[in-house]
């Protein structure tokens, strides 16, 4: 079966292949720099994907994954047709929060329940491509990767959901150094704090992913489906309430084992 290709738009193509769906960031000649039009665009990715997809794969063309933010949005007149970093920064709080929650919205979804998502990082993953990155379930990473959050360092702070996650995989003080310092993280820091689940040479890069995806799909979805938020929340649940929870998750699974629902 070919692929499908359902969204190809401002930087970002959506392609479906059974199971599997990639979103790709299109512009390597700017190292797959983002803007608001590109988030707005991962955001209707995520709302065009199949309900038969089950493992989203997250790429960048060329070089880099994603070197962030596109240099535009620090100028005084920002992107055109949307309000400059100023203009936002004068306005009404309301709308503010209100843009920046819009933002937010591509960054979200790769964390659903009913997928699990895998980006594919090499070469730089600098701010919101870090974040990018973050928002994925699972990384693999090339031996060439660089990961920084650089907003500090411009007066701004990471606001696209990524602070939770690197706080959850790396731990608060090296969480706060490396978002206060903005220095790299390099492929051999990424493997051993659990940035980077594996590193492989660049040219090994897609075949890595490609066998994950492949090890992913081997088991029943609902059992993945259902483990998947049991870890999801296990960071704020208590013991006794973990406990619960799989307990019920497993009645669930046994339940349908047994076709006790048909």
């Amino acid at each position: 079966m070919s692929s499908l290709t359902l969204l190809d738009k401002d930087g970002v193509r959506l392609t479906v292949d059974d199971a599997v769906a990639t979103v790709t960031l299109t512009n390597p000649a700017k190292r797959n720099a983002q803007s608001p039009a590109l988030w707005r665009a991962l955001a209707e990715a995520g709302q065009q994907l199949p309900g038969s997809v089950r493992v989203v794969v997250l790429r960048g063309e060329g070089k880099s994954f994603s070197a962030g933010l596109d240099r535009q949005a620090f100028t005084p007149e920002g992107f055109a047709g949307e309000p400059s970093f100023l203009e936002m920064g004068r306005g009404p709080e309301h709308e503010m929060d209100a843009l920046i929650a819009e933002y937010q919205e591509a960054f979200t979804w790769w964390r659903r329940n009913d997928i699990v998502s895998v980006a594919a990082v090499q070469g730089h993953a600098i701010g919101a491509g870090f974040q990018l990155a973050l928002a994925c379930d699972l990384r693999v990473c090339a031996q060439d990767v660089q990961f920084a959050m650089r907003e500090t360092s411009l007066g701004l702070v990471p606001d696209l959901t990524g602070t939770k996650p690197l706080v959850h995989l790396v731990g608060y003080a090296r969480a706060l150094e490396i978002c206060a310092t903005g220095r790299y993280v390099h492929a051999e820091e990424a493997e051993r704090t659990g940035l980077a689940n594996l590193v492989v040479p660049a040219d090994q890069l897609d075949g890595a992913v490609t066998d994950l995806a492949a090890a992913l799909l081997a088991a029943p979805r609902d059992a993945v489906i259902e483990t998947k938020a049991l870890l999801a929340g296990a960071a704020t649940r208590s013991l006794d309430e973990q406990r619960a929870a799989e307990r019920a998750a497993q009645g669930r699974r046994l339940r349908d084992l047994a076709g006790a629902g048909e």
